[in-house]
């Protein structure tokens, strides 16, 4: 006679009308007290066996309502639409385009405890000719969150994506920087330009702000330091009669208005030509009045919303031309590529350039936004001038 098996070891049977063994255990109890059963198939009782405890050995792991077939279009689409809380509707339009393009095609069908480092090692591989180093850093980030968010919810052991390099891509446009000689020329063409767009350039540039913090900058947020009060007022109250002024960079286009990270959040000293831009733009804006003047937007329209990135571009670009270069080789974040490197060209430490762009740490400014203005390095042979003078 077979014996009984264990409590705990679940059970086998066989199923006449399927022709096959039937696993079962019971693996926990739903929130309402209904029991979980998990069920398992196989030819022979040997694969059955072999299924049960696999589904035993997934209970112990801490994976017991986990579905065998959950693959990786199911992890995906869930944190699609439950993981991108508090993003924008671009945002979110953007992940859900790269998912539905690159990650489901590719890798959807794939059941997600069966996913391998090979699986995902390949899959970017193939993927170097058609999309640029940021496009897989992108793709891989989606699936490595999508994989995050399914160990959270006890779906799968452990991320396999998060052990993987990711690959050099499709060489893109190189960020650059306007040499001190081009900085000149725009900064000169845009004092000829509208008073909205003078402002805007010469901020970009004299300032270093992201294009995303200037187009939420707010007049209350521009101000000037008051000498009878000692205090910093909105240039609204104080005048311009003064000889302080800075503005507040606090606030972005972002979804809840924040900027890019906590320690983004700054007060920079305006120079002096930023200070008459923007004195030009508010004069403009009362003598217009209506809506312009009502927004409390520093840079809207002239119905008095705020200005799109298509706007900037497209008006920068036509400055950008006049100054003698090709307005379509350069983009407004650009502007604060050079404010670093022509900050940096003039002596200033890296560690001052990173607080005024607003950056946790020196490593982005130096890698990313500092371009080399003077390619040859001078120190060396400066200091052994002066050790070992004729």
């Amino acid at each position: 006679m077979t014996a009984r098996r264990s409590r705990g070891d679940g059970g086998l049977h066989w199923d006449e009308q399927r022709q096959r063994w039937i696993a079962t255990v019971t693996v926990g109890y739903s929130p309402a007290g209904k029991r979980i059963v998990k069920k398992a198939s196989g030819r022979t009782k040997t694969e059955a066996k072999d299924k049960l405890k696999e589904i035993i050995r997934d209970y112990d792991d801490g994976l017991a309502i986990a579905p065998a077939n959950y693959t990786v279009a199911d992890a995906v689409t869930y944190w699609l639409q439950h993981g991108l809380g508090g993003r924008s509707e671009t945002t979110v339009k953007m992940y859900t385009t790269f998912a539905d393009t690159h990650v489901i095609p590719a890798l959807g069908a794939r059941k997600l405890r069966d996913l391998s480092v090979e699986d995902v090692d390949r899959w970017l591989a193939g993927k170097t000719t058609d999309l640029s180093t940021r496009s897989l850093k992108l793709i891989h980030g989606i699936l490595n969150r999508s994989v995050k968010s399914a160990m959270r919810r006890d779906k799968v052991k452990r991320n396999v994506v998060d052990l993987c390099e990711i690959p050099e891509g499709r060489e893109g446009r190189a960020s650059k920087a306007l040499t001190l000689a081009q900085a000149t020329a725009i900064v000169t063409e845009a004092e000829r330009a509208s008073a909205r767009m003078r402002a805007y350039v010469v901020l970009s540039l004299l300032i270093g702000a992201r294009t995303e913090e200037l187009r939420a900058l707010l007049w209350s947020h521009v101000v000037a330091f008051d000498e009878e009060r000692e205090a910093w007022l909105p240039v609204t109250e104080a005048g311009w009669e003064h000889e302080q002024f800075a503005i507040y960079v606090w606030r972005s286009v972002r979804k809840k208005g924040d900027t890019k990270t906590v320690k983004s959040r700054r007060s920079l000293k305006l120079p002096r030509r930023c200070v008459d831009a923007l004195r030009a733009l508010r004069e403009e804006q009362e003598k217009a009045g209506g809506r312009q003047a009502e927004a409390g937007l520093v840079f809207c329209t002239s119905t008095g919303t705020a200005m799109s990135a298509g706007n900037v571009r497209r008006d920068m670009r036509k400055i950008i031309e006049r100054a003698g270069l090709r307005g379509t080789d350069w983009t407004p974040r650009e502007m604060r590529h050079s404010f670093v490197s022509l900050l940096s060209a003039s002596g200033v430490p890296i560690e001052d350039i990173s607080r005024l762009v607003g950056r946790r740490n020196t490593v982005v400014t130096e890698t990313v936004y500092r371009k080399q203005i003077r390619p040859v390095l001078m120190q060396g042979a400066e200091a052994m001038d002066d050790i070992f003078r004729s």
